[in-house]
């Protein structure tokens, strides 16, 4: 567990992930581009609980309603889903190895998907089959990249 948290640090995570959720993608690998959010909410809540939750998390999916111009709500309900769902196993969760917490990205950042994608259904939005989940397993794969350089930069300030 880190002890003292670099704020500096953390609000250019956040600034970065949400660019990096607006920014160009090549359009046949869109579906593959990770959460980056999602992984920021994660890494954050469960790196400070205690200054980083629900709230937060949801004011940042607001945010990335705005940006993406999706229905308002629909991102900040998943971040908050996905804060709240860390808030309550963070404690196991840190004597979890690395390829274990990748599973938990992926089924935690894989629930916000479905979340997601069942709202957009509701309000008409067409796209079949589970290839909404790509982002999921993409942020997985990352999750040991983006924790290692946090933690590393997160001492150094901190």
């Amino acid at each position: 567990m880190l002890s003292v948290i670099s704020y500096p640090l953390f609000a250019i995570t956040v600034v970065l992930s949400l660019v990096l959720s607006i920014s160009l993608f090549p359009v046949d690998w869109f579906q593959f581009r990770p959460e980056w959010l999602g992984l920021i909410v994660f890494y954050w809540t469960f790196r400070a609980p205690a200054q980083f939750g629900i709230l937060m998390a949801w004011c940042l999916g607001l945010l990335l309603d705005i940006l993406e111009s999706t229905p308002l709500g629909v991102n900040a309900m998943g971040m908050a889903l996905i804060a709240f769902l860390v808030l309550t196993i963070h404690q196991r969760l840190r004597m979890y190895p690395l390829p274990q917490q990748c599973l938990m990205v992926f089924l935690l950042l894989g629930i916000n998907q479905m979340l997601v994608h069942f709202v957009k259904q509701l309000l008409g939005a067409e796209s079949a089959g589970f290839s909404y989940l790509w982002p999921a397993l993409t942020s997985a794969l990352a999750w040991p990249v983006v924790s290692g350089v946090l933690d590393t930069i997160n001492r150094k300030l901190g």
